[in-house]
């Protein structure tokens, strides 16, 4: 397992910067209580030392004056916090090995060890605990019991104190990415939302200037997008203008010449000729934006009257479901977009099934179901395509234009459905519409 999986980092970029400004401070803030705390129990140790070594000093000055007989009552009067005097021998032990009871030992040493000979030595059991034992001017026995402290003792605020503290950071550290990364989610949704009708909503031109510039841009990307779609619809819209006087011209000829044996070629090509060229137009339409408003449908009446135009055409398509409830939605787009799917299964298998499920959480799948030989794999999105053709005739019948699938797939976009392609077990092709955020009516 790779250090980045069993880190398991996270997905999103607010949350990669929200974890690593929050470790880098916390980091941070924990090396300088670290470096405040030593300082401090350096200090406390410097002034504990000092203190010692005059205290003790004067304590021990004062019980070689006393007489023998007062002594034992001055005792806890002299005691402290740290250590305490023992008129007795003490306990033996071992030298002493710690650092901050040798320290102390040495600050005693120096302070009167050049007026009574003493030794030194660890309590056993107690690493940081000692015994100074030295006599009096008279010969009395005197130990010095010392449990010196390595720090002062923690105020209670002061846990409490730095879980506030951590949550303040984190809360800094999340309002900062967030800041941060908002115009990021905000242009990825816009960018998200620009569908073929390009009316996605505009960036607010604001916030730091490495921002703002980014949304000036998204913003003259979206105009220029827009601007150069609508040209190509006017070209694609003024050449089959300019395309059907030819082409009428052509087919009055065709008609008085219906005693020669091309008439028949040259009509069969003038259609084809036609029903590109109209094709065309309707993909750049529906790429530059469907216009089409929503309005309140019943889905079973438009699915009825659409197999009925085929059984009457003697075609073989068949309607297996029902909705059972009105909708919103643009009824010529879907009523196209099933026409084309219903009519890609008859040209490859010359039959087809339209299977509908009623509406449930806000979408419904439309299947259009064919027996014929399906479609490679790797060629399941590129059929999409605009003139995109698996059989390379021309033939009306059999290869098409190739535009039948892409306007399909691009009134889906404009409805804000999907449509996708899957090979059926036991061969044949589903196409599956899936609409998504209906409002039933």
């Amino acid at each position: 397992m790779s250090l980045h999986a069993w880190l398991h980092w996270p997905r999103t970029l607010f949350a990669r910067l929200t974890v690593i400004l929050f470790i880098g401070l916390a980091s941070a803030q924990a090396l300088s209580f670290w470096l405040t705390m030593t300082e401090r129990d350096q200090t406390m140790t410097n002034v504990m030392t000092g203190y010692i070594e005059r205290e003790v000093t004067s304590s021990v000055a004062l019980l070689d004056h006393l007489p023998p007989g007062e002594r034992a009552q001055w005792l806890p009067r002299l005691e402290r916090r740290s250590y305490e005097f023992i008129l007795g021998p003490g306990v033996p032990g071992g030298p002493v090995d710690a650092k901050l009871s040798a320290r102390v030992a040495q600050s005693i040493s120096d302070g009167i060890g050049t007026r009574y000979p003493l030794t030194v030595n660890a309590v056993p059991g107690d690493s940081e605990r000692l015994q100074v034992h030295l006599k009096l001017t008279d010969g009395t026995p005197l130990t010095i019991d010392l449990r010196p402290m390595s720090s002062a003792p923690l105020s209670r605020w002061l846990v409490p104190g730095l879980i506030v503290q951590l949550a303040v950071l984190l809360a800094c550290c999340w309002l900062a990415v967030r800041l941060a990364t908002r115009p990021l989610h905000d242009l990825a949704v816009a960018a998200d939302t620009l569908g073929p009708d390009l009316k996605a909503a505009r960036l607010p031109e604001d916030g730091p200037s490495e921002i703002a510039r980014a949304a000036r841009a998204f913003n003259s990307m979206q105009d220029r997008i827009s601007m150069y779609m609508t040209e190509r619809m006017q070209i694609l819209a003024a050449i089959s203008h300019d395309l059907q006087t030819p082409i009428t011209r052509m087919r009055l000829r065709v008609d008085v010449m219906d005693g020669e044996p091309e008439a028949a070629k040259l009509r069969q090509d003038l259609q084809e000729m036609e029903a590109l060229v109209k094709e065309g137009v309707t993909y750049a339409r529906t790429l530059h934006g469907a216009t089409e408003v929503p309005c309140r449908i019943d889905p079973d009446a438009l699915f009825d009257s659409l197999v009925c135009d085929y059984v009457d055409a003697d075609q073989q398509v068949s309607l297996q479901g029902r909705f059972g409830a009105p909708l919103m939605t643009r009824p010529q787009a879907l009523r196209r977009i099933v026409g084309n799917l219903v009519d890609n299964a008859l040209k490859f298998s010359g039959a087809a099934e339209i299977n509908v499920a009623a509406p449930h959480d806000g979408q419904t799948t439309i299947r259009v179901l064919d027996r014929g030989p399906g479609i490679p794999a790797e060629s399941l999105e590129a059929v999409f395509q605009p003139f995109f053709r698996l059989e390379a005739s021309r033939n009306r019948t059999t290869g098409g234009t190739g535009l039948g699938l892409a306007i399909a797939r691009q009134l889906a976009l404009a409805m804000d459905a999907t449509l996708s392609l899957h090979n059926r077990v036991g061969g044949g092709l589903e196409a599956r519409l899936t609409l998504r955020n209906l409002r039933q009516g």
